[in-house]
């Protein structure tokens, strides 16, 4: 995903500049080493169920103060560097944004992508 056209997409959208006063964005990577223990990961195996990613996205939408939410997860083999997880949010405000897109990652991460983490 281009971000930055993403963005401009959604600028266009009607109602965007009477309802957005912030987006916020998450480009989620892969790391060379493992959360659990430090060890080295040469690449990653990620399974994404794009139903529960979308039908987690709509609920989101619906928050109060939402107005857009993107959401593309990759499913595939990947190495360090790699981009894995596209989230925007944009909203009216801060105390409506911030928490929305900390919720929708964890909710993301838990319920809708499974990894494996290969050493090489």
């Amino acid at each position: 995903m281009d971000i930055s056209k993403k963005i401009a997409e959604l600028k266009q959208e009607p109602g965007f500049r009477e309802n957005v006063g912030m987006i916020l964005v998450h480009n989620g990577v892969v790391r060379a080493w493992s959360r659990k223990d430090g060890a080295k990961v040469g690449r990653v195996k990620i399974q994404v169920d794009q139903d529960k990613v979308e039908a987690i996205r709509s609920e989101f939408e619906a928050r109060p103060g939402i107005f857009r939410v993107v959401a593309q997860a990759n499913s595939g083999e990947y190495m360090a560097g790699d981009d894995l997880l596209f989230l925007i949010v944009a909203g009216d405000i801060r105390e409506n944004v911030k928490p929305a897109l900390s919720d929708l990652l964890d909710r993301i991460k838990s319920e809708a992508v499974t990894k494996q983490e290969l050493a090489e």
